[in-house]
Order: C-alpha cells, then structure tokens, then sequence
C-alpha cells in the first residue's frame, strides 16, 4: 500500500487560480533565508554529484533559485515549471538529477509526473524531493500543510518507500522532509 493521502479531483482549483496563488510567492535568488531552506536539499544531493552533472529542476516556479544554486555549484540545468517555464522539450531529456522542491504536493496526477521524471534519470542518477511529509492520522485534521488549497497530494515515508520498491530505486531521508531515490 503506498499511503499516499490525496484530495479529490473535484476540490482541485482552477488551472487560473492555482497560477494567482503561486503569483503571491516572495521566494527568489537573492533571499538568504530562501536559499538556506532549499540547502535541506541543495546539500544532501550536490555532495552526491559528479562535477558538472546535468540535472533539471522540476517546478522551478516564477524565479527559478534551486537551479541557480547548482549552476553556481558547476552543474548545468534545465528549468520545468508548469506556469513559467512550459518547456516539455526539457522532459524528453536524460539527466543526471531531478529537483522537485516543494512540487509534489501539487501534482494532480503524482504516479503518472514522477514516473515521467523517473524515466528521464539516466542509471544511476538521482531524484531529489523536498515535501513536507504527511501528518500522522490523528494529527491531519490539525496539521496546518493540508490547509493551503494548491496542496493536494501527501506523501509518507511509506508513500516514497512503496515507489522506491516500484522503481527498484535505492532510498535515503537525508533531512526532514528530504528524500533522495538513486536509480540502479
């Protein structure tokens, strides 16, 4: 069993409003304590790259910042985002890591998107995912994550276990909130 909470396809927003929600994000380059946040996932997984590893980042959002870190750091990158960088191009690709910070929990098909990302790793490269994970059971009704209405799939550790046995992937919680899957 994957675990994986979900809300159901008719309380998802518009394609519009979704977009305007995103709109309102103050997340961009030049913000320290940005950059800092997305180290959780920046460390864990540049320490596992080669020097000059190509990778993409998955919803990279208005002011793509997760990418321009890795470009700072050698690597080069290709930027995905839904609203502001539809380019299904950089999906036919091979690359030796994937980023999804803080993109998961928005997917309204998740199985169908991260299989796709899967099959666009070459052997033995990583995907690196940064989600808050699911509340346990009795805590959900309080857990304040569930509330923004752009989030509406949750995973578990069970929930990246169960694919991580799908994809015959290696796995690791670098941090909180942190997974890294290597493919074999």
């Amino acid at each position: 069993m994957c675990s994986l909470v979900f809300v159901p396809s008719s309380q998802f927003l518009s394609a519009e409003d979704e977009k305007k929600r995103y709109d309102l994000h103050q997340n961009s380059p030049d913000n320290a304590d940005y950059r800092r946040f997305l180290g959780r996932l920046f460390i864990p997984l540049k320490q596992r790259l080669a020097p000059g590893s190509s990778g993409l980042d998955f919803g990279s959002g208005p002011e793509p910042t997760l990418s321009r870190m890795f470009e700072e750091a050698g690597h080069s990158m290709m930027i995905f985002d839904q609203y502001y960088e539809h380019a299904p191009a950089a999906l036919d690709l091979q690359y030796d890591f994937i980023t999804a910070s803080e993109v998961v929990e928005h997917l309204r098909e998740p199985g169908k998107e991260l299989d796709r990302l899967w099959a666009c790793l070459k052997c033995g490269g990583w995907l690196g995912i940064m989600t808050k994970f699911a509340a346990e059971p009795a805590a959900f009704p309080r857990w304040y994550y569930k509330n923004d209405l752009t989030h509406i799939c949750f995973f578990s550790r069970a929930a990246f276990a169960w694919l991580a046995a799908a994809w015959n992937a290696d796995l690791t919680f670098p941090d909180d909130d942190v997974v890294l899957f290597q493919k074999r």
